[in-house]
C-alpha cells in the first residue's frame, strides 16, 4: 500500500502543477480546461464509486479554472482519507458499478486506484501539449521528474 499511497501523492503534485500551468497561460486553452475539468470529475467519480455513494459532478462537467482548483483540493483532502484508512485486504474486494454509458462492471479496489493515476497522467499529457501548442509553458509532470527534484519521498 505504500507505493499506491506514493502514486497519489504524485497524482496530486502533477494535478497541482497541471492547474498552474493553465493558470500562468492567463486564458488556458479551451481543450485543455476541459480536460483539466474531466481529471477532477473523474476522480471525484471513482472515490464515489469506491465509496458508493452517487457522484456529484458528471464525468465531463464545465469548469472554470478557480471551480477546478476548488473540487482538486477537496477530492485530493478526501483521497488522503480514504486512503489513510485502506487495508490490504480490501485492495483484493470487488466494486461493482455503472459507467457513465449504463455499463455494468466490477473491478478491484487495487486496479481502480491504479486507474486513477493512470487516467488522470493520460490526460495531463494531453494538456500539456494543448498548452504548447497555444505557446506557452506546460507543466512538467513525469514521475522521475518528481522523484529527482524531491517531490515523492
Amino acid at each position: 500500500m505504500p507505493d499506491i499511497r506514493r502514486l497519489f501523492e504524485y497524482d496530486y503534485w502533477a494535478n497541482r502543477e497541471a492547474l498552474a500551468s493553465l493558470a500562468a497561460a492567463g486564458s488556458p486553452p479551451p481543450a485543455a480546461l476541459k480536460r483539466m475539468a474531466h481529471i477532477v470529475a473523474a476522480e471525484v467519480l471513482w472515490l464515489a464509486r469506491l465509496e458508493r455513494r452517487v457522484a456529484p459532478l458528471a464525468v465531463w462537467p464545465d469548469l472554470t479554472l478557480s471551480q477546478c482548483a476548488m473540487w482538486l483540493g477537496d477530492v485530493e483532502r478526501q483521497w488522503r482519507k480514504y486512503l489513510a484508512g485502506l487495508t490490504s485486504a480490501r485492495l483484493a474486494e470487488r466494486v461493482e458499478y455503472v459507467n457513465s454509458r449504463g455499463e455494468s462492471f466490477g473491478n478491484t479496489v487495487e486496479d481502480i486506484l491504479m486507474h486513477v493515476v493512470v487516467h488522470s497522467a493520460y490526460h495531463r499529457g494531453q494538456i500539456a501539449a494543448d498548452v504548447r501548442a497555444a505557446g506557452h509553458q506546460p507543466a512538467y509532470t513525469d514521475f522521475i521528474h518528481a522523484v529527482r527534484s524531491g517531490r515523492l519521498s
